[in-house]
């Protein structure tokens, strides 16, 4: 006779959603998944992407926090065993709920679904979590929802991490807070480019950085770098159009250096672009300004390093950083 315990199908539990930024909240619902279907489960994710909104109502789409690849990879790393991408094209979104819910079954045979209390799908929104509930339990399927994550931030206010308050803190320079809706600093991740190369005239070397990472609003920053060597180091980082030498373009740029001070530069022999660099934006540190002359604007490069320096290095153990120490 054979033993029917060898026999059990590993139970799946699903969730569907556009998870951008895969923040607190997200991490949640992913770990709740987890915890449903244990660690001889299977956790399946289905992310949006492009957002719904691209094909419904365009000017109304929220900028994307983080690209898809980036969210693929950070669900992953939360604990999904796979993750969907699932194109919102015009078919998908004129579906009925109950036609939506039918499709996501059939196609992935799940034991439980689990979704944020403020879950909407099916045409015009129209189903909630209540719908799904009902129209779950018609095939057996298990519902649990997770309710809104609250998170302290440096006001001491409390607030529910979501993807929308993680962009309006973005945009408000506010990314300490924007880190602590995330879990984690928000990253800048790209590629070096070539740029018009007038940092290093002035004694300020940077890296402009080639990203698809939603920018925080035009000022100064204080972050770490991740290098392509696998070390860090600290970062000063300039978002914006730099009015003082006549600026076109709105970009991110990295002033690197070790952690004594000095600039960190790629080793002998690398490329001098096209390596990629990611930046994790630790705190606010001013306004971008229109500086007089070159001299005013050196003067406060030099101040903002020297905070900057001390910025991440009151967080970061100084032999995490790249570079000697004295």
């Amino acid at each position: 006779m054979n033993d029917l315990r060898f026999c059990v199908k590993p139970r799946t539990a699903l969730s569907i959603g556009n998870f951008d930024a895969v923040h607190v909240g997200h991490c949640a619902i992913i770990a709740k998944a987890r915890r449903l279907v244990t660690d001889s489960g299977r956790v399946v994710v289905i992310a949006f992407s492009p957002h719904p909104m691209t094909r419904l109502r365009p000017e109304k789409a929220p900028i994307e926090i983080e690209p898809i690849h980036t969210r693929v990879q950070r669900l992953k790393d939360s604990g999904a065993d796979e993750v969907v991408v699932l194109d919102p094209t015009p078919e998908l979104l004129a579906m009925s709920p109950s036609g939506f819910v039918d499709m996501v079954i059939d196609e992935h045979r799940p034991d439980v679904i689990v979704e944020g209390s403020d879950f909407r799908f099916g045409a015009r929104r129209a189903g909630g979590v209540v719908e799904l509930k009902e129209l779950c339990a018609i095939q057996g399927v298990d519902v649990q929802v997770v309710p809104p994550v609250m998170m302290s931030v440096t006001d001491q206010s409390e607030l529910v991490a979501s993807s929308t308050m993680i962009r309006w803190m973005l945009a408000h320079g506010r990314v300490r807070d924007a880190g602590y809706l995330l879990g984690r600093m928000h990253e800048i991740r790209g590629t070096v480019v070539r740029g018009d190369q007038l940092g290093r005239t002035i004694g300020f070397p940077t890296a402009n950085i080639e990203t698809e990472s939603l920018l925080p609003c035009d000022g100064v920053y204080a972050g770490i770098a991740a290098l392509p060597t696998g070390e860090e180091c600290i970062a000063a980082i300039n978002v914006g159009a730099r009015p003082t030498v006549q600026g076109l373009t709105r970009r991110a740029e990295a002033h690197l250096l070790n952690a004594d001070g000095t600039v960190w530069m790629p080793p002998a022999g690398s490329d001098e672009y096209g390596w990629d660099c990611s930046i994790r934006l630790m705190a606010w540190v001013r306004d971008e300004i229109k500086f007089g002359s070159i001299n005013t604007l050196k003067d406060q490069l030099s101040r903002d390093v020297r905070r900057i320096c001390t910025i991440v290095q009151r967080f970061i153990p100084a032999e995490a950083t790249a570079g000697p120490t004295h």
